[in-house]
């Protein structure tokens, strides 16, 4: 391993929102001389939430790197958000970042925050150092913070440290680690670094044997050292703890105040000395599947996973060196535009602040400005290695969607242009422009990701926007067979147009046999861009209709298809048996028989005891356990079918099947319901049959819409 790797840490700052993430990275970046004080979340003046909406919020919106050098290593910190509204941050640091801390709130436990981090961290293979913040906080409590993360940890927990008081008496910790109390005065820094009071000597031996125990299990010759001596040096238990980090077998646990630089130092000195370097960590995958193993000597990749767009500046964008060296002037291709671009002058990241260098290594993280055409999830490279484009990160499914519409409509453009934007810079935002709905749909991660598109919407863009709830994807079939026939004749002087066409429709599902009544000459089955399938049967007999129109009738019965007769939504799953019908050997042409084909597939569907599908989504809903009858309660309410529920420790998660019509704003109600601790994610599950009250209130609403437009 090269020396650079080994002098390179990127860290991502995990964990619910409000429990320190920003603060134990400003403290850090104090120690390290990065900053002249310690910027405050309260004060707008913090390194990593520098952005305008960031300070107005007072919470974390970006993932924002900052770096601080110390022991000879260089740290890369990206500071990601609390909140699931902006959780696309987050998944931007398991792709750059080989370790992570997770920032616990000694007064609140093992938080919603908290468990989505950890779920994360398992999904993306990302170690975690817990750092357990707020122990000085009046409510701190280290017996229940201790309980509540061994349930969340199982056999993993592992002590490094522990309080010798909590509340405002906190002023220290026994490190069993290094066998030494650490202990501040009032206002912090510096610690004072004692041997361990008698009082707790036994206490500490119990557990530094409960450590050198977990740090053996990681390596085989540690293990057999363990069992000849019972015992491992300060040096192989960091060994061996690097070991079971890198594999995710352990999760070490450490005491800070970060408010007050208390044990920040000594997690500082486990960060540089024990966590898993670069190459411990299973190597990025390119998008043939392929190990992009860093090498600073090796073909230049650099990956994009950040995207900002500042006052004076322009658009900043973040990377990380997958391989090889980067310089200013260095001319890379961009492997998803097929382009060039030219790197201009290259920094290291501080928050607003960006440090000017001469180069960045393999492993190293950076920004830089001015590219014509670079965005979130490209990669540059040299023309040697363009197979090494790394695999896209895969942003989290938006639970929260709205229409959007200009205000005024000389502003659609405008607004368009402004969307376009906004999902450029953050790709947890999707953007559609629905053809179905005949609506722009936004998707977000819920009620305060909307917040921050309206905020830029009115204060950078200047635009007035309408955010509505979107159109509801509704189906329509058939539930029996229906018969109707259509004659379009129309005269006009000249040539007319006649078409007449008979026909019989039935509902369609897998497996069904033919219908008899009517010979079937030609058979075509249409699978719908929108699900379901159209059965198109040629049943005439006889030349009453030449085969030449036949195209021009399956047309004018897709066009009714897409737009059905009960509330114009899709239609689909049906059967239609063209059996008869009457030409004019002079006015008859494809206008008059698609029309006729449309009109009689029209009269036959309101026969054929028509029914409107609607769409349902498998919900999985996180919540308290305190809160669980509650939540079940309003799904109920919702219409929703709860089908079983799973519990973990002091949270319970509901597994329901919900009609999308009914979870409109659903994050903002279970906020409500768990006091913002709970989670949901949805999937679409299927298409069913609605209630006749609600197919009733549909149609009436169709009707009333349609007569206002007319």
């Amino acid at each position: 391993m090269s020396t650079e790797l080994k002098k390179i840490r990127n860290i991502a700052l995990l964990g619910h929102g409000g429990n320190g993430k920003t603060t134990l990275a400003e403290s850090i970046l104090s120690i390290a001389g990065m900053t002249d004080r310690m910027g405050k979340v309260v004060d707008g003046n913090t390194v990593s939430d520098f952005d305008d909406l960031e300070k107005l919020n007072q919470r974390s919106i970006y993932a924002t790197p900052v770096y601080a050098e110390f022991l000879g290593k260089k740290v890369n910190i990206l500071d990601a958000p609390g909140s699931d509204d902006f959780i696309g941050g987050a998944y931007a640091g398991f792709r750059v970042c080989e370790n992570g801390i997770l920032v616990m709130n000694a007064q609140q436990g093992v938080e919603v925050g908290t468990r989505n981090a950890l779920r994360y961290a398992e999904q993306y293979k990302l170690p975690l150092v817990v750092a357990v913040n707020h122990l000085d906080g009046e409510k701190a409590d280290w017996d229940l913070t201790q309980h509540a993360l061994k349930e969340a940890l199982g056999s993993k927990y592992l002590e490094i440290q522990f309080p010798t008081a909590t509340g405002v008496e906190f002023n220290g910790f026994i490190d069993v680690l290094t066998m030494k109390k650490y202990s501040w005065k009032p206002e912090g820094g510096m610690p004072i670094v004692e041997e361990i009071p008698a009082d707790l000597l036994d206490k500490a031996q119990e557990m530094r044997a409960t450590l050198v125990e977990a740090a053996a299990e990681n390596d085989e010759a540690l293990m057999e050292k363990f069992f000849e001596d019972e015992n491992l040096s300060e040096d192989e238990m960091r060994e061996g703890i690097r070991k079971g980090l890198a594999s995710r077998g352990l999760y070490p646990i450490f005491c800070v105040c970060a408010g007050k630089d208390m044990g920040v130092r000594r997690l500082m000195e486990f960060l540089g000395n024990v966590v898993p370097f670069v190459t411990d960590m299973p190597k990025v995958k390119n998008t043939r599947g392929q190990e992009v193993a860093p090498d600073s000597k090796a073909p230049t990749a650099i990956y994009f996973f950040k995207t900002g767009l500042e006052p004076h500046i322009g658009e900043v964008t973040y990377f990380k060196v997958m391989r090889g060296t980067v310089k200013p002037g260095d001319d890379l291709n961009n492997t998803d535009r097929g382009s060039k671009e030219r790197i201009g002058q290259i920094f290291a990241c501080a928050g607003a602040t960006r440090i000017p260098v001469d180069e960045l290594k393999a492993g190293d993280i950076g920004c830089t400005i001015k590219l014509k055409d670079v965005k979130i999830n490209h990669t540059l490279t040299t023309p040697k290695n363009t197979d090494d484009a790394v695999e896209e990160i895969v942003f989290p499914t938006p639970i929260y969607t709205v229409a959007v519409k200009a205000a005024n409509s000389n502003d659609d453009e405008k607004v368009g242009a402004a969307l376009k934007d906004l999902v450029t810079y953050d790709r947890s935002l999707t953007l559609e422009n629905s053809r179905e709905l005949r609506q722009v749909i936004l998707g977000c991660q819920g009620e305060l990701h909307l917040n921050t598109v309206k905020w830029y919407f009115e204060n950078q863009y200047k635009l007035a926007v309408n955010f509505t709830a979107p159109n509801i994807p509704y189906r329509e079939t058939i539930t029996k067979s229906a018969e109707a026939m259509y004659r379009h004749k129309k005269q006009s002087g000249g040539s007319g147009q006649f078409g007449e066409v008979h026909m019989l429709i039935e509902p369609y599902y897998d497996g069904m046999p033919n219908q008899t009544k009517y010979p079937i000459r030609d058979t075509q089955e249409y699978p719908l861009e929108w699900g379901g399938k159209l059965v198109f049967n040629n049943c005439i007999v006889g030349g009453s209709i030449d085969a030449r129109f036949m195209p021009a009738i399956l047309k004018g019965i897709m066009e009714k298809m897409e737009q059905g007769p009960l509330t114009g939504s899709y239609a689909r799953d049906i059967v239609v048996n063209i059996y008869d019908g009457k030409m004019h050997p002079v006015d008859s042409n494809e206008t008059a028989f698609k029309i006729a084909g449309r009109t009689a597939f029209r009269e036959a569907f309101k026969q054929a005891a028509p029914k409107i599908k609607e769409p349902i989504y498998d919900v999985a809903v996180t919540v308290p356990t305190e809160s669980q009858g509650g939540v079940m309660t309003d799904l109920q309410g919702r219409r929703a079918i709860v089908m079983g529920m799973d519990a973990e420790g002091k949270y319970t998660t509901l597994k329901a099947k919900a009609p999308l019509a009914e979870m409109n704003r659903y994050c903002t109600a279970l906020s409500s319901l768990t006091s913002g601790r709970g989670t949901f994610t949805m999937s679409f599950s299927s298409y069913e049959l609605v209630p006749t009250d609600v197919q009733q209130a549909l149609l009436k609403a169709y009707e009333e819409a349609a007569s206002d437009e007319e």
